[in-house]
C-alpha cells in the first residue's frame, strides 16, 4: 500500500474506505431502524438466518423428515416468526448446520440474529487479524486495513442478510495457516469443514487431487465424515439419503436457488446472464471453469510464494463455483491481504500498477453487481479471472533467453 501505483495511495485508499463504510452502514442503520422485525424494504430482518433459525428448530425438535421439505419449513418459519410472513428456502445445506443452529433456535428470533450478527463480525475480525499478521508489508498499516475490511462490500452483504460465509472464511484462513506451517493434514481438515457450503470446496479439491496432496485430501474427508457422521447419529440414514438425492439434483432447483442472479459472481452465473441458450451457456461455464483449474494447477506447482499461490486458489475458487452469492465473495478477503502484502514488495512498474487496479476493481465491483439485471454483464467476474491471470504471471519464471550460436 506505500505507493504502489502513484493514485492509490494508503492515505487515499483510507478516505475511500471511509466514504463507502460510511454509505452502506448508514444506510443499513436506517433501512433497520423499525420497531418490527421487518425492515423498511419489507424484507424480515436477517432475511437468510430465517432460514438457519428454522433449521434450528427442526434440529431441536428431532423433525429429521422435515429437514429437506420447503412448505414445512415455511409455515415452520412463520409459526416462529410471525411477522415474517409466508417465505420459502430452498432446503439445500447438510443435515449438520442444523444442529449448528439449535442453540440459538431455542432464543427469540431478534437475540439470536443478533448473536449470530456479533459472531459473524467477530469470525471475520479474526481472519482478517490472523492473515494481516502474516503480511510484514502490511504492519505499517493498520488503520488502513482496518477500514477496508470494514467498508468490504461482502462484509456488508453478510451481516444484512445473516449468512454463513464467515464460517467459510474461518476455513480457508485456518487452511492457509496450516499450509504455511507446512501442517498438510489439518491444512485438509480446514478445508473438509466446508462440507457445508460444498461448492466451495469445488476447487481446492480438484487442484490437491491433481498435486496429489494425500495428507490434505486424507485430511478434508475425515472432517467431511465428522460432520455427516454427527447428522447420521443425531438423524438417522433417511436424512442422508435425502440430503445427497436434494445435493445430486440441484440444477432442477437453480430458479429457486437464485432469484437474484444479479448477485451472483461467479462463471457459470456470467455465462447464464450473458448467453440466452442455456446448454450454450453450461458449456461456456464447463470450459472456462476447466482453464482456471488447470491455470490454478499450473500456479500450485510453481515455486512462487505460497501467498500468491494461495491468492490464485481463492480466486479460482469464486470462478468455479457453480453457486455463489455477493457475500460468499468474503473468502477473497485473504486473497486481498496476500497479494497486496506481495504488492508491496516490488518496485513499480506497469505490471504493479495493473495489478494494484485489479485489486481495487475486484474489492470495489460487487457493489454495481446490481446493474448486471439490465446490462447482463457481470462485471466482477471478469476482473477476477484477470487478477487471477496477473498473478499467474508473476508466478511463472520468465524463460531464459536464447543465445544464437
Amino acid at each position: 500500500m506505500h505507493g504502489s501505483t502513484p493514485w492509490l495511495t494508503s492515505r487515499r485508499l483510507r478516505a475511500h474506505g471511509l466514504l463507502l463504510a460510511l454509505a452502506v452502514w448508514s444506510s443499513y442503520a436506517w433501512v433497520l431502524a423499525t420497531p418490527t422485525l421487518r425492515d423498511r424494504n419489507g424484507l424480515v430482518k436477517g432475511t437468510d438466518f430465517l432460514h438457519f433459525y428454522t433449521l434450528g428448530s427442526i434440529a431441536l425438535e428431532h423433525r429429521g423428515a422435515d429437514l429437506y421439505n420447503m412448505q414445512t419449513q415455511s409455515a415452520l418459519a412463520q409459526e416462529k416468526v410471525p411477522q415474517a410472513g409466508r417465505l420459502f428456502y430452498v432446503p439445500l445445506y447438510g443435515p449438520q448446520v442444523s444442529l449448528l443452529f439449535a442453540p440459538l433456535a431455542a432464543l427469540p428470533y431478534a437475540w439470536a440474529l443478533a448473536i449470530w450478527s456479533l459472531a459473524n463480525a467477530a469470525i471475520y475480525a479474526l481472519c482478517c487479524y490472523a492473515i494481516w499478521r502474516t503480511c510484514p508489508n502490511l504492519q505499517s498499516e493498520p488503520w488502513t486495513v482496518l477500514v477496508l475490511a470494514v467498508a468490504y462490500p461482502a462484509f456488508f452483504h453478510l451481516i444484512a442478510w445473516g449468512q454463513t460465509s464467515a464460517l467459510a472464511l474461518a476455513c480457508f484462513t485456518a487452511a492457509y495457516l496450516a499450509l504455511r506451517s507446512n501442517h498438510l493434514y489439518l491444512a485438509g481438515i480446514s478445508l473438509g469443514c466446508l462440507i457445508f457450503k460444498p461448492q466451495l470446496a469445488l476447487a481446492a479439491a480438484a487442484i490437491f487431487l491433481l498435486a496429489r496432496a494425500w495428507k490434505v485430501i486424507a485430511g478434508a474427508l475425515a472432517a467431511g465424515a465428522a460432520q455427516l457422521a454427527a447428522a447420521w447419529i443425531y438423524y438417522g440414514t433417511p436424512v442422508i439419503e435425502d440430503y445427497f438425492h436434494h445435493l445430486l439434483h440441484v440444477r432442477e432447483s437453480y430458479t429457486l436457488l437464485e432469484p437474484r442472479p444479479y448477485q451472483m459472481h461467479s462463471l457459470r452465473a456470467f455465462w447464464a446472464m450473458l448467453v440466452p441458450w442455456s446448454h450454450v451457456a453450461f458449456g461456456l461455464y464447463l470450459a472456462t471453469a476447466i482453464a482456471v483449474l488447470w491455470v490454478t494447477f499450473v500456479d500450485w506447482r510453481s515455486p512462487a510464494p505460497l501467498s500468491l499461490r494461495y491468492s490464485a486458489l481463492l480466486l479460482a475458487t469464486v470462478l468455479v463455483s457453480p453457486h455463489l452469492t455477493v457475500y460468499d465473495l468474503l473468502i477473497l478477503t485473504p486473497a486481498f491481504l496476500l497479494t497486496t502484502g506481495r504488492l508491496t514488495t516490488h518496485n513499480e512498474d506497469s505490471q504493479t500498477r495493473w495489478l494494484g487496479l485489479l485489486l481495487y476493481l475486484a474489492y470495489a465491483l460487487p457493489l454495481i453487481g446490481p446493474l448486471a439485471q439490465w446490462t447482463h454483464l457481470q462485471l466482477s467476474v471478469p476482473v477476477f479471472a484477470a487478477l487471477m491471470w496477473t498473478i499467474h504471471r508473476a508466478t511463472t519464471p520468465p524463460r531464459p533467453l536464447e543465445v544464437p550460436h
